[in-house]
């Protein structure tokens, strides 16, 4: 399955933004799918994941009070809500699929080219 992140942008801190995961392929419903993000100079980190039928996500703790992951599977996306946003939720978001909705981003591939948010203070 071949992923697609899109959807960033530039927003001001409390803001919200909605971030879309487009997949191609019908094998899309067969697995779980996950964003990740990663800031500069930094390491790559977990943000949340959710499982192929929309009916378990996982959240990294710092940020499940202000973002929500969701799919539709008739149209082949997962989306990530992402509200009262902070500078320090600068980063590239990926998205990228596994057959389980574990929060390591090693157990991931299919990673597509990710969209970049910008929070300004």
């Amino acid at each position: 399955v071949q992923l697609q992140a899109y959807g960033g942008g530039l927003v001001q801190a409390g803001g919200s933004l909605k971030l879309s995961c487009a997949a191609s392929g019908r094998a899309f419903r067969r697995y779980a799918v996950g964003w990740f993000r990663q800031a500069p100079g930094l390491e790559r980190e977990f943000v949340a994941t959710i499982s192929r039928d929309g009916g378990t996500t996982y959240y990294a703790d710092s940020l499940k009070d202000r973002f929500t992951i969701s799919r539709d599977n008739a149209r082949n996306a997962v989306y990530l809500q992402m509200s009262s946003l902070r500078p320090e939720d600068t980063a590239v978001y990926y998205c990228a699929a596994c057959l389980s909705p574990v929060p390591l981003w090693a157990a991931y591939a299919d990673w597509g080219q990710g969209t970049l948010v910008t929070v300004s203070s």
